[in-house]
């Protein structure tokens, strides 16, 4: 009996390592087959000089003061019309909502159904008391050791000019595309877009524009940043994660500090941010999450191919992995960030109101009364309240990888990024393109910018910079993408 026990629990194996096996090495790759193209010749010199001119431009976004970079943003139209006389002279130029630009390229083929570019000219503001941290001045727009540098070099400037550079050249080149092209740049991405994308949304909306499909900023080609995968990977954020803020609250007696009660308004706070923090929504492989991961399971080596060829075994024990750094984390829950607080305003004062705010990102799936119900249900206090605050929206529908608009970015990144990995991703932040979504028939976020493990600080942080180099990747691939959707077949 025992041997019979011990044959079958030998068999059990047997069958579990050939499943495995089979799962992990009969996976073809995903990758789509194409020849590397010849870069159309650019001054790369050139092209980072005018970018470091547009990053000297102080176009930053600050919460509650919708004008106060007023003037610094027409001085950047400026730059724009002195810099792509062409692109001025060319297509059609509007403002929107005060400073936001739309660009019209008009098509060839009136029947050709009409796509957009997005990028955003405002920036975030350098974070106070980290000036000193810069190597370089963050507005001085300085060319060194091969790099732009500055605010705005990387997040948006760049795409932006970049994009401007391209349809330079090719209007220099006598093209014209098959079909019309926008170029939006909105000019409150940082604090929402409402003045901007979402007026330009409005307006093609009131002249029943229905558009193939939209990109914008997003995910990025790494290198480096993924275990078991030597090859550079671009993810295509194929849908973004949803948004809100949350307000905790909590209202007490004022008294004198020498006398406090058994529990104070920023005791019940702290001690509801607390479990808040400590039990965060369920983190699962799913949806977009499960189709990178299938994409990029072939392409793996070791052991991360046989965990990722066979998440119906090991994808408990990938998540945990996945859990244990906040860029991957966040890919699979939604997440809740402590980022401001308000209590007191003397020493010797126990005050009588307390409050946070929570800033959530919500996987596509969870909806915004799921994260408050959750919330409620984790701090179980009633004393402490918690309410919607500011900008809100749920996660963006999922735009599908089958479509031609997908095939069409995922070919021109393989094309001007030799031996590059593409698979579909999250945008984990909010762009402009969620303002897009009445009509667009699909929206993907991708910036064709490199970046390492250690350059991924740089976004919205310090020292932030792009090669002069990759600037030169990023027309490159603009350029590409605009030649080869006028060559696809007509909608």
């Amino acid at each position: 009996m025992l041997k019979k026990s011990l044959l079958g629990l030998l068999a059990a194996l047997v069958s579990l390592a050939l499943v495995l096996l089979a799962n992990t090495y009969l996976k073809e790759s995903k990758q789509i087959e194409v020849q590397a193209v010849q870069h159309t010749e650019i001054d790369g010199l050139a092209a980072a000089e005018r970018l470091a001119a547009a990053v000297r431009l102080r176009t930053v976004s600050y919460d509650g003061k919708p004008n106060l970079a007023a003037a610094e943003f027409l001085k950047l139209h400026k730059h724009l019309q002195d810099a792509f006389p062409l692109v001025h002279r060319t297509l059609k130029r509007e403002l929107v909502g005060g400073y936001s630009l739309l660009y019209t390229w008009q098509g060839r083929d009136p029947q050709a159904k009409p796509f957009m570019l997005m990028a955003h000219q405002d920036v975030v503001p350098i974070a106070e008391g980290t000036e000193k941290n810069w190597s370089v001045d963050p507005f001085a727009g300085t060319i060194k050791d091969g790099y732009i540098w500055g605010r705005g070099s990387w997040d948006d400037k760049g795409n932006l000019l970049s994009m401007l550079e391209a349809i330079e050249t090719l209007l220099a080149q006598g093209f014209r595309p098959r079909q019309t092209i926008y170029i939006a740049a909105g000019h409150d991405e940082e604090v929402g877009g409402s003045r901007g994308a979402k007026e330009i949304a409005a307006l093609l909306a009131a002249r029943s524009v229905q558009l193939d499909f939209v990109m914008d900023e997003g995910t990025l080609i790494t290198e480096g940043v993924l275990k078991g995968l030597d090859k550079p990977v671009a993810l295509i954020g194929v849908a973004e994660k949803g948004i809100m803020t949350l307000s905790l609250s909590t209202h007490d007696g004022p008294g004198h500090a020498s006398m406090p009660p058994r529990e104070t308004a920023i005791g019940l706070l702290s001690a509801a941010l607390a479990r808040l923090e400590q039990n965060p929504m369920p983190a699962a492989i799913g949806g977009v999450a499960a189709e990178m991961f299938d994409t990029l399971a072939p392409e793996m080596r070791g052991v991360q191919r046989v965990l990722l060829s066979n998440l119906w075994l090991f994808g408990p024990l990938v998540k945990r992995e996945l859990e244990k750094t906040k860029s991957s984390n966040a890919f699979t829950r939604t997440t809740s960030a402590l980022t401001v607080i308000h209590a007191g305003n003397k020493v010797n004062v126990v005050p009588a109101h307390a409050e946070a705010f929570v800033n959530v990102r919500m996987l596509p799936g969870d909806t915004q009364d799921e994260v408050i119900e959750h919330t409620h249900a984790v701090i179980d206090n009633p004393s402490v309240q918690v309410s919607r605050q500011g900008m809100v929206s749920e996660a963006s529908p999922i735009s599908g990888t089958q479509s031609d608009s997908y095939h069409l970015i995922n070919s021109t990144i393989r094309e001007v990024f030799p031996g590059t990995i593409v698979a579909p991703g999250l945008m984990v932040a909010a762009t402009d393109s969620r303002h897009m979504l009445p009509i667009a028939d699909h929206i993907y976020r991708f910036s064709p910018v490199r970046a390492t493990e250690s350059d991924l600080s740089r976004f919205h942080g310090t020292n932030e910079r792009i090669s002069i180099e990759n600037y030169t990747e990023m027309i490159a691939f603009y350029h590409r993408l605009i030649t080869s959707a006028s060559q696809r077949a007509t909608q």
